[in-house]
């Protein structure tokens, strides 16, 4: 196996980094991980930067700052998809409850690809709350509804920093949240599907409302 260039890419890798390498029975990967590619690695996984609401008044944000919130996404691999797609968009942050939603967890680390351990998590014991410490940093609040009739593409996201709010796949944002809502803007669904998983929403809500003012 270690003749295969994916794996000599990776011995290559680890050689560089001063990760030790050893050669095992497949039956020990097997034990170790069932789905392995032929390749398994011990860590020490750092603990994710966590910030609570009251720091929300203090972090620094850029003048063009994104920031995630996810009103009752409960489901760890949920979240962590969730956060991959922000953090390759560029986000600054995530906030999220810390009642009723997915706690960090050794399956939102790997469903996040890592993403987790690069951007900081804001956990809050209210949403509505979090939103206006947003909004007294100049933050415009968008909230992402599929009952709204206004569409991402009907007009460019608010110039400056913006957080964009995402309810749950099933009931979606809670009323107070929506209350708290600067903006509330739908992705228009053309097929018979009505719906998209939360990181798929997320996704293209960054990729086609935000980031191309930020992008040009």
């Amino acid at each position: 196996a270690r003749s295969t260039p994916g794996m000599r890419v990776l011995l290559d890798a680890a050689r560089a980094a001063g990760v030790p390498v050893e050669d095992v029975e497949r039956s020990a990967l097997d034990a170790w991980a069932p789905d392995h590619q032929g390749v398994v690695a011990f860590a020490t996984t750092p603990s994710p930067r966590t910030f609570g609401e009251r720091d929300l008044a203090t972090v620094p944000f850029t003048e063009d700052a994104v920031v995630v919130v996810l009103d009752g996404i409960e489901d760890p691999q949920n979240l962590g998809a969730v956060v991959r797609a922000a953090e390759a968009a560029g986000a600054s942050m995530v906030v999220t409850r810390t009642r009723r939603s997915a706690a960090i967890t050794d399956a939102a680390v790997r469903a996040s690809a890592g993403a987790l351990l690069h951007l900081p998590l804001a956990r809050v014991a209210n949403i509505p709350r979090a939103l206006d410490r947003l909004r007294d940093r100049g933050f415009t609040v968008v909230g992402l509804d599929g009952e709204r009739g206004t569409s991402v593409f009907d007009e460019p996201a608010p110039p400056g920093p913006l957080a964009l709010v995402l309810g749950s796949e099933g009931r979606g944002m809670s009323r107070l949240a929506k209350e708290h809502c600067d903006l509330l803007v739908a992705l228009p669904m053309r097929g018979r599907v009505g719906s998209l998983n939360a990181a798929a929403a997320l996704a293209a809500a960054l990729w086609s409302y935000v980031l191309p003012r930020r992008t040009g």
